[in-house]
């Protein structure tokens, strides 16, 4: 019995695991919405070099280096092409 519990709870957690959001490659805390903000933000400012891209938010800076790799990606949606709110 407590093996199968095992086996169901390791279940849930991979599926749990699997279905993390993510944002130019970086995973996504809860909704990606810092790392919109950090693209939208390296967008506004021209930013070319991942060494400009600090904060006190990681999905923030992750979200500005994801602008630097791919200028062209858009915020509007993650990985996956699900909307992300403001």
């Amino acid at each position: 019995m407590l093996k199968w519990g095992l086996v169901l709870l390791g279940t849930i957690w991979w599926t749990a695991a699997s279905a993390q959001q993510t944002f130019g490659g970086y995973d996504c805390t809860e909704d990606c919405s810092g790392h919109k903000a950090g693209y939208d933000w390296a967008q506004q400012n021209g930013v070319s070099d991942s060494s400009d891209c600090s904060g006190n938010s990681q999905s923030f800076v992750e979200g500005c280096e994801a602008y630097v790799e791919d200028p062209n990606r858009g915020s509007d949606e993650d990985d996956d092409g699900n909307e992300i709110d403001d």
